[in-house]
């Protein structure tokens, strides 16, 4: 199976209107820069994004929220971007917050093939209701569902033309998650090189998991908060 193909936006040319996605990243590192730029370009809106944040205003899923393209965000960080806190307060945008863990283990249970997952963060909170719990040796779990994603989107430091992927400090926090569990997994990486290349001890994503893979361009790399002092 040919896996390798020009660009993000061969890569995501069956992507619809309407379509549940899986972004990686955590915070703005490990983002599918490309992959979010050629959606933006598309124009394809109503999208359900899965993300542990919702970017900043002018960078990651920023882009499309200023061009109203996500109808609903999944989330568990959605800190310092102004033009998303206005469309949640306004009713433009649908949010749903869950707990890291909780985002990362639904998206693992994906992965793996498991329906849903008992877990005790949220027991007691807003995140709780109208779900299922049940007790587990006197301590109460809620019921929380595997995620459904169309498209998993991922961002990878090398990747092999077998789809096999190596990912880079802080970037492998959602982006190994995220790249099982998608019914079509896209990857984008810094650097493409031919299948072997890559020690099989050092590979965090194996390429049976990965469809479409793509040596992305011009990285941007920002960081959200940038502290100095004096030296």
């Amino acid at each position: 199976m040919k896996k390798v193909v020009k660009d993000a936006f061969e890569a995501l040319h069956d992507v619809q209107d309407g379509a549940t996605l899986m972004l990686g990243g955590f915070g703005l590192c490990g983002i599918p820069e490309n992959s979010i730029a050629a959606l933006v370009q598309k124009g394809t809106k109503n999208l359900t994004c899965i993300s542990n944040n919702a970017g900043v205003d002018d960078f990651g899923i920023g882009l499309l929220l200023q061009q109203k393209q996500v109808k609903k965000m999944i989330s568990s960080y959605v800190g310092e971007n102004a033009e998303f806190e206005r469309q949640l307060l306004s009713g433009e945008l649908e949010v749903e917050l869950i707990p890291q863990g909780t985002l990362a283990t639904r998206c693992m249970a994906a992965g793996y093939g498991m329906p849903a997952i008992f877990t005790p963060a949220g027991v007691g909170t807003e995140v709780a209701e109208g779900k299922e719990t049940r007790d587990f040796d006197g301590k109460t779990y809620l019921l929380e569902m595997a995620f459904e994603a169309d498209f998993a989107i991922v961002k990878a430091w090398k990747g092999d033309t077998h789809g096999n992927l190596v990912f880079r400090a802080t970037s492998r926090n959602f982006n190994p998650l995220m790249a099982m569990a998608g019914k079509i997994t896209i990857a984008e990486v810094e650097e493409l090189v031919p299948a072997g290349s890559l020690d099989p001890d050092l590979i965090h994503t194996p390429g049976i998991y990965v469809h479409r893979i793509f040596q992305g361009q011009q990285y941007e790399k920002r960081i959200e908060q940038r502290t100095t002092r004096k030296a």
